[in-house]
């Protein structure tokens, strides 16, 4: 079956809560609350992107891109997450379609660059990199990873939106 990548809509909502309810169920980095954070993001109007990928009209994977601000002052830069893949469908290339499709359409609107929190190992083959001099508290520093979009890289404190706090 053919993969299709589109918008989210209003029908997708419940799908997608329990989509990346069920992708972080089992991972070892979770917080418990990343279908909390996207539900919290919609609320607020702060999802520039979320992205549903789509496979016999079934939803099968879900990424959330966000403004964060950047201590320095650095402007149109975005926060990639949470990306969520149906646990048995992981390792089919679902993920990485979406993060083609997000990073895509961050460059269609004249997107700065984009951060995340992430497993380097996986990350990397998209571009990502540790960039010393740009951090996000609370995180080991290997794991938080940027990717310009041809400009200068931002320095300094990342801060994500509100959302990301949201439990319930």
């Amino acid at each position: 079956m053919a993969l299709r990548i589109r918008d989210e809509n209003t029908l997708d909502v419940p799908v997608i809560e329990a989509l990346t309810e069920a992708a972080f169920r089992h991972a070892p980095h979770r917080s418990g609350t990343e279908q909390h954070i996207v539900n919290a993001l919609r609320r607020a109007g702060q999802l520039t992107l979320s992205l549903v990928a789509e496979e016999g009209g079934v939803i099968v994977g879900h990424v959330a891109v966000s403004p964060v601000s950047v201590s320095d002052g650095a402007r149109d830069w975005y926060g990639l997450g949470p990306i969520s893949v149906q646990p048995e469908l992981q390792g089919r290339h679902i993920g990485a379609s979406l993060m083609h499709a997000a990073l895509d359409g961050l460059r269609a609107r004249g997107a700065a660059g984009c951060v995340l929190v992430g497993e380097p190992a996986y990350y990397n083959r998209f571009g990502f990199r540790c960039v010393p001099g740009l951090v996000y508290p609370g995180i080991p520093p290997e794991y938080f990873m940027a990717l310009s979009f041809g400009g200068s890289v931002a320095q300094g404190t990342v801060r994500y939106h509100a959302a990301f706090d949201a439990t319930a």
